[in-house]
């Protein structure tokens, strides 16, 4: 009897520190804002307000690209290379890429991403300054922001 009695205690112990261990693990990260818009100028392809939306999970970080260009013919998923790099207000920059896209109509706004990318703790990430490069059909389309992003920088956690 007395073993079943420390196996039940020994079996209450490790509960009890697994769920003390959840109580204090690390919470998910987050960036902040999640959201940002900025005016865009894609040269001869048309300019306009594009949405960034960003999402952390620890040192990962992917960022979703509603742009300011609309698809002239209809796309079809995962058809299109990007490249969002974002200015980091501690010097050098930051790059997200994929080819991940959703099928898009022609006159869609085109959206790309997830974009994925590195960041750091701390890292405050810009569009201003940076660019985002979308290959379709073998046409390379480049945007800059033409001003600082709404309502502010990407900062991670």
């Amino acid at each position: 009897m007395r073993g079943k009695r420390f196996g039940t205690g020994a079996a209450l112990a490790v509960g009890a520190l697994a769920v003390t261990g959840l109580a204090f693990a690390p919470t998910a990260v987050a960036v902040t804002p999640d959201t940002a818009t900025i005016t865009a100028d894609c040269g001869s392809f048309g300019s306009g307000e594009a949405t960034l939306a960003a999402t952390q999970d620890g040192t990962s970080a992917t960022i979703t690209v509603t742009s300011a260009i609309t698809a002239p013919i209809a796309l079809s998923e995962d058809s299109i290379t990007s490249a969002l790099t974002l200015v980091n207000a501690s010097g050098g920059t930051a790059t997200f890429s994929g080819t991940e896209n959703p099928a898009l109509a022609a006159g869609d706004p085109v959206t790309v991403g997830p974009l994925s990318g590195t960041v750091a703790s701390g890292d405050s990430l810009e569009a201003y300054g940076g660019s985002l490069q979308i290959v379709v059909l073998g046409i390379t389309v480049t945007c800059t922001a033409t001003g600082p992003q709404s309502p502010g920088p990407f900062v991670f956690d």
